[in-house]
């Protein structure tokens, strides 16, 4: 009978202390008092891990892509405005880069959303340039590896003029 009330007594913690509800499960856990674990809530928590992992990707993939592609298509602003772009650029490769070497398994998660972020990031620069969405390539400006490569920058399009609509 003892059980049911450490299992109250833990969910009332993890609503009331978050933090102390993790200490206390890393501490039961580190100690073999696996049968105290308010494992309802852990199991979420690591699941709640893996979502935010997956979107922290996405989020930073979508901000390299929409750089880029200011990079290489607003004219008007990109001799005012390269500097910036391209520290951009090299923060978020730096973060995708960290990001996969602690979760290498989610490497196949980037190529698998990479196209659909590459569209995001279209509208996102198309946006806030006020460029027509129409001067941004339909098709990525680079491979994945060419995007993520830190020595990569796309070339400069003269082949448009891009004026706000």
């Amino acid at each position: 009978m003892v059980e049911p009330i450490i299992q109250s007594v833990t969910q009332t913690l993890y609503d009331q202390d978050y933090y102390l509800w993790l200490r206390t499960t890393i501490n039961q856990l580190r100690t073999g008092q696996f049968s105290a674990v308010d494992l309802e809530n852990l199991l979420e928590e690591l699941e709640t891990m893996g979502r935010r992992e997956k979107r922290t990707i996405e989020s930073l993939l979508i901000k390299l892509l929409q750089h880029q592609l200011k990079l290489k298509c607003w004219d008007k602003e990109r001799e005012r405005n390269q500097g910036h772009w391209k520290g951009e650029i090299r923060t978020f490769r730096r973060e995708i880069k960290k990001a996969l070497k602690d979760s290498p398994s989610l490497k196949p998660y980037i190529l698998e959303i990479f196209d659909e972020c590459y569209q995001d990031a279209r509208k996102e620069a198309s946006d806030r340039s006020q460029l027509a969405i129409d001067i941004f390539p339909l098709i990525p400006i680079g491979s994945l590896e060419q995007i993520l490569d830190e020595n990569w920058f796309p070339e400069y399009n003269h082949n448009h003029h891009g004026k706000p609509d």
